[in-house]
């Protein structure tokens, strides 16, 4: 009778304790899946680190350098130098990836015969003089290692704000090939960005307007009416409607216009004030993939670097190519 009693204690405590964990009160915190670190496996046949030929367009110059000594130049040069180094580690792992990528789908840049450039119309901003010990130790402790997917270098984009949300390729950059699977509209950690990021407005005459529309092969005799068209998942205006029957792409009419003023197509309204067209939006840049405010503000928070990617870039593989 005893051992009877004792059996019954014990699977009326068990239930108790399944009761609890069904409830969540004896749940463990979870990680979030946006924020499930990428495996860092190395390469099967791991290499050495290549020497890259590398176009300066402050002087015109071609110079030769290491992989990594280039990489630092790219992380000090976009990215503040005095971020959390777990933001910059994240910021050279893309920089990594974008020039493997880069090399091996088009040889970097032809026109230039070399196979990166400092010119960041070209490539990827570059700055030796902004090198410190936090950009040396980004680099050196992620070294080698570039970003996956099924085996392939993945297009590593990257922007200064989100805004909140990050965008798909597709409505981000009018990304013309298959929306890449690793690629998805996700909360974005902006908080910390200044003031003219988080909120901004953007004017431009009529004439600007009508200058950017005929640049990617709209014309309009002027402006009369402007409206917010076509939005995509992360609520970024895709098209906009002019004088009610032309229709222009979004992120090619923001480029095309001016991206350092009309700074995101994460607008919340456009209107004319006579002979100006006044945008009003929050964010800076394309949106897709990583969020530089948000890798600030996660690392800042205690993420690592394979976490601050894994938010931004989904079902992908970090990887060594080299020691």
């Amino acid at each position: 009778m005893h051992f009877r009693k004792q059996g019954i204690a014990v699977l009326m405590a068990l239930f108790f304790v399944v009761s609890l964990i069904g409830c969540g009160m004896l749940n463990t915190p979870q990680q979030k899946p946006e924020d499930t670190p990428p495996p860092v496996v190395p390469q099967a046949n791991q290499g050495v680190e290549p020497d890259i030929l590398v176009f300066m367009h402050q002087n015109g110059e071609k110079k030769t350098m290491k992989m990594e000594d280039y990489i630092a130049g790219v992380v000090a040069g976009e990215m503040k130098n005095n971020w959390p180094v777990e933001a910059l580690a994240a910021q050279a792992i893309l920089a990594r990836t974008f020039t493997v990528q880069a090399i091996a789908d088009k040889g970097g840049v032809p026109e230039r015969g070399t196979q990166a450039s400092t010119d960041i119309k070209e490539f990827q901003a570059y700055d030796a003089n902004a090198i410190n010990d936090a950009v040396r130790q980004a680099v050196t402790m992620t070294r080698g290692m570039i970003i996956v997917y099924q085996g392939q270098p993945i297009h590593a984009w990257f922007h200064a704000s989100a805004g909140g949300i990050t965008a798909t390729a597709k409505e981000g950059l009018n990304y013309k090939e298959m929306e890449p699977p690793y690629i998805v509209s996700v909360p974005s950690p902006d908080d910390g960005a200044p003031a003219d990021v988080k909120n901004w407005t953007a004017t431009f005459s009529k004439k600007q307007v009508v200058e950017a529309s005929a640049k990617i092969g709209k014309t309009v005799t002027g402006v009369n009416t402007i409206a917010l068209g076509q939005k995509g998942p992360s609520g970024r205006t895709q098209t906009l409607m002019i004088n009610g029957n032309t229709e222009v792409a979004g992120p090619d009419f923001r480029v095309a216009l001016d991206g350092t003023k009309l700074k995101s197509m994460l607008l919340d309204k456009v209107e004319i004030s006579g002979d100006n067209v006044i945008f009003t939006g929050k964010g800076y840049g394309h949106g897709v993939g990583m969020s530089q405010w948000g890798a600030y503000q996660l690392a800042g928070a205690g993420k690592k670097s394979e976490e601050i990617i894994g938010h931004y870039f989904k079902n992908v593989t970090i990887e060594k190519r080299w020691n």
